[in-house]
């Protein structure tokens, strides 16, 4: 049985990269740059109470890691996500809410080589499911995903 502290610290994982894919949204849809956003979600938004909803504490420093690795390697991702993509569907009609899970999934499969690319799958398309009920995009998210890591970490998605 997992201890308490691992528990809360996969838990604070998973915040995590829930509050990053809602912050790749915002600057999207907003155009707001990622330091501003980034400086908001830490001071108002991480961990805080919002209409009655405490929300959980999240790991910073992979939040971090996630916005930052983001914007620096942006085009990087989309070119990956769009050879995993259905052909004649780009990622430019993606749904926003979409294309900043893939951003920031395709930033763990290509540089965080310490996370297991099942894992960020799984968590990805958990956060898929917190976005989406129906669970059909979070089956797409899947087969988008296990795409892009076949491609860019295929000795980590060997059976064993």
């Amino acid at each position: 049985m997992p201890s308490r502290a691992h528990t809360e610290g996969r838990l604070a994982r998973s915040a995590a990269r829930l509050a990053a894919v809602q912050a790749l949204y915002q600057m999207e849809i907003t155009g707001t740059d990622w330091k501003s956003v980034r400086r908001e979600f830490e001071t108002h938004r991480l961990g805080a109470e919002i209409d009655g909803e405490q929300y959980r504490e999240a790991d910073v420093d992979l939040f971090r890691d996630i916005l930052e690795g983001v914007v620096a390697r942006q085009a990087a991702i989309d070119q990956l996500t769009d050879r995993a993509l259905i052909e004649k569907w780009p990622l430019g009609r993606v749904d926003a809410t979409l294309r900043a899970i893939f951003r920031a999934a395709g930033h763990e499969l290509i540089s965080r080589s310490d996370i297991p690319p099942k894992v960020s799958i799984g968590e990805y398309v958990d956060v898929t499911k917190a976005f989406f009920s129906e669970g059909k995009e979070a089956k797409f998210v899947n087969a988008v995903l296990d795409h892009m890591a076949r491609e860019v970490r295929a000795a980590d998605m060997q059976p064993r």
